[in-house]
């Protein structure tokens, strides 16, 4: 195949998790393309936790299908995969930043070890080129590479979340998965960090789904929105359009409880 490709990088279809007689979530549609930012937003117990979870590979979905366009032009379904393969996409060509950055890095290896680790699982085995590409995302991130040595103990915690997104994108992933990924740190910190990350997924032409409880994320960071309540979705469109103009009255309240009116 010649040219952009302009089928959907991801394909979601009739995605469902039942926990029990509990709803995790239900009859998710939707499609994402390459370059495109994609939040979900809603309150606490929406669904959005368990559906980046069913996104991302992590939580097998009751019904329902994720079907994924590789490099190469074939599709997919992430659930008929066997397990070694979904691992496989998840060092190459997927990357997952979570909120707490603990649960992203090995906080007992250095940082260059952070980085670095993700080369070596897809084939790097030149040390000093390995060093070097760290060095080089350290930078991007705006960390000082003379830290390259120093564990994520000593880091700050937006320094940590910087780091884990290092460690994501060293290898150039086509999709990214992030949960809050602004979530416990101070206003400032915030704000830079998600100058950074608009930045980077820009430059980068990466595919990004963003689970947010915070409409300002949503806003700066998507080009797309999917409002949830009660594990199902309400309400979905262009991010300033759905943010500016909601049409469903749960939309209309969200919006409301957060922005002047």
């Amino acid at each position: 195949m010649t040219g952009t490709d302009e089928r959907p990088l991801l394909t979601i279809d009739g995605l469902t998790k039942w926990y029990g007689r509990q709803l995790g979530c239900r009859d998710v549609d939707f499609d994402l393309y390459e370059g495109e930012v994609m939040a979900v937003v809603g309150e606490s117990g929406s669904g959005k936790s368990t559906l980046l979870q069913l996104l991302s590979g992590q939580m097998e979905p009751s019904s329902g299908c994720v079907v994924y366009r590789q490099r190469d032009g074939s599709i997919a379904d992430v659930w008929q995969m066997s397990e070694p393969m979904r691992r496989f996409l998840f060092r190459t060509d997927w990357g997952y930043v979570h909120q707490d950055a603990q649960l992203g890095l090995r906080m007992g290896i250095s940082a260059g070890g952070n980085v670095g680790e993700r080369l070596m699982a897809v084939g790097w085995r030149n040390y000093a080129a390995i060093r070097d590409s760290a060095k080089s995302w350290l930078d991007r991130v705006e960390i000082d590479s003379n830290r390259i040595d120093d564990t994520p103990r000593t880091y700050s915690g937006g320094m940590r979340q910087r780091l884990q997104i290092a460690r994501n994108l060293v290898t150039a992933p086509r999709l990214i998965f992030m949960d809050e990924p602004t979530g416990g740190l101070d206003v400032s910190v915030q704000a830079r960090l998600l100058d950074l990350l608009r930045r980077l997924v820009a430059d980068l032409n990466i595919a990004a789904v963003v689970v947010t409880h915070d409409l300002a994320v949503a806003r700066l960071l998507s080009n797309r929105i999917i409002v949830m309540k009660a594990g199902e979705i309400i309400e979905t469109g262009l991010t300033d359009q759905v943010l500016d103009d909601p049409s469903e009255p749960y939309t209309q309240l969200l919006v409301s409880s957060i922005l002047p009116v």
